[in-house]
C-alpha cells in the first residue's frame, strides 16, 4: 500500500468528497470517512475518534494508510496524556 496523506477533513453532511484511486484495486471511487475505532475491551477499552479510513465504493475495501496506522500507535502509546476520560454505556448484542 502506498502511504497516502489526507489532510482535508470531508463534512459525511455533503457529496463533496473528493475521490482518491484505491491501493486495492487501483480505482478513482475510494474517498475517507472519519470513523470511530474501539481497541481492546473491558477495563482496557480505548476509542479513538475520526480515524481517517479509506472506503472503495468499486471493490468494497475498507484500509487505513500506514500514516494513520502510526499516528493510532502513538495515540495508544502516549494514551493517558491524550485520552479524556468519559462515561459511556455499553451494551452486548445477544
Amino acid at each position: 500500500m502506498k502511504n497516502r496523506v489526507v489532510t482535508e477533513k470531508i463534512d459525511m453532511k455533503t457529496k463533496s468528497e473528493p475521490t482518491i484511486r484505491c491501493d486495492v484495486c487501483g480505482k478513482e471511487r475510494a474517498h475517507v470517512r472519519y470513523l470511530t475505532r474501539s481497541y481492546g475491551k473491558g477495563a482496557n477499552l480505548f476509542v479513538i475518534e475520526n480515524v481517517p479510513v479509506v472506503c472503495c465504493s468499486a471493490c468494497g475495501a475498507n484500509y487505513i494508510t500506514a500514516d494513520t496506522a502510526h499516528e493510532i500507535a502513538r495515540i495508544k502509546l502516549h494514551r493517558k496524556a491524550l485520552a479524556v476520560q468519559r462515561s459511556v454505556a455499553v451494551a452486548e448484542f445477544a
